[in-house]
């Protein structure tokens, strides 16, 4: 698989390109538009086909390029089915999953940052937003954030993985590009395995955090996939994941019914 972690220095924002090295068809989790120029020289560069564009969650602290992705390319919008996304092409409920090519890639419902986030998993990695970031984690404090909530999903839908499993989150401000599950259990501050519900839960009430400065503009407008209000409906749906597929040219999209999706 064709992979690629991408950097937003003015929000310390990681987006990662994954893609089929035979079919060329490619996934984009997490954009960012003031990097969007920079992510359709890449697709061109590397002859790859943008057929979705994941969103983690609805951001407070940047403008999604989903979509502008959508119009520039035909790349469907997919988000967690509970993100409150208005003109998504596809919601993903838990355990939902997508193909690009020969590769598949899970969604695991992770609530707590807000309600909507979702991680995913796909060839033995995990992109976790803002769910678990590297030695911390989201916020609870708005969109519907519950730091109980947090607590369960990250260690029931993230943790849970093998040990080794690497993990990439949607931000890291000092430097790091990614962890694994067993360092997060060992030496997060605040999920590691020594800490219980209750000390978390605590920790977070604890917190005394800024109000995000760009929040007024990135989620109104994030809440269209980054085209604002006035952002027309989707063209294509919200749909069934086999169904998107069967528009986006997928032959065995009958295949992906029943399980998983």
């Amino acid at each position: 698989m064709l992979f690629r972690q991408l950097f937003d220095p003015e929000t310390s924002s990681y987006s990662y390109l994954l893609g089929d090295e035979l079919t060329r068809e490619a996934v984009l989790i997490d954009s960012v538009s003031g990097q969007l120029e920079r992510d359709l020289t890449l697709l061109r560069e590397l002859d790859l086909r943008l057929v979705y564009a994941l969103e983690t969650h609805v951001h407070a602290d940047h403008v999604t390029a989903a979509g502008r992705l959508r119009e520039a390319l035909g790349a469907r919008v997919a988000v967690g089915a509970r993100s409150g996304v208005r003109n998504a092409d596809l919601l993903l409920g838990d355990g939902d999953w997508i193909a690009f090519g020969a590769h598949r890639l899970e969604a695991r419902a992770t609530p707590g940052h807000t309600a909507g986030c979702t991680t995913f998993v796909a060839d033995g990695m995990a992109f976790t937003g803002d769910a678990l970031l590297i030695r911390g984690c989201g916020r609870t404090d708005f969109q519907d954030g519950d730091a109980a909530t947090l607590y369960r999903s990250v260690r029931a839908r993230i943790l849970s993985l093998p040990e080794a499993t690497p993990l990439f989150p949607a931000h890291d401000y000092r430097g790091r590009t990614q962890t694994t599950v067993a360092e997060e259990l060992r030496f997060n501050p605040r999920l590691g395995t020594a800490k219980s519900e209750a000390l978390f839960v605590e920790i977070m009430r604890g917190l005394t955090l800024a109000y995000p400065k760009r929040m007024d503009e990135a989620v109104p407008a994030n809440l269209y996939s980054g085209l604002g209000p006035d952002a027309p409906p989707s063209p294509h749906g919200p749909g069934s994941v086999a169904g998107v597929m069967e528009e986006l040219g997928r032959q065995d999209a009958e295949n992906w019914q029943g399980a998983g999706i």
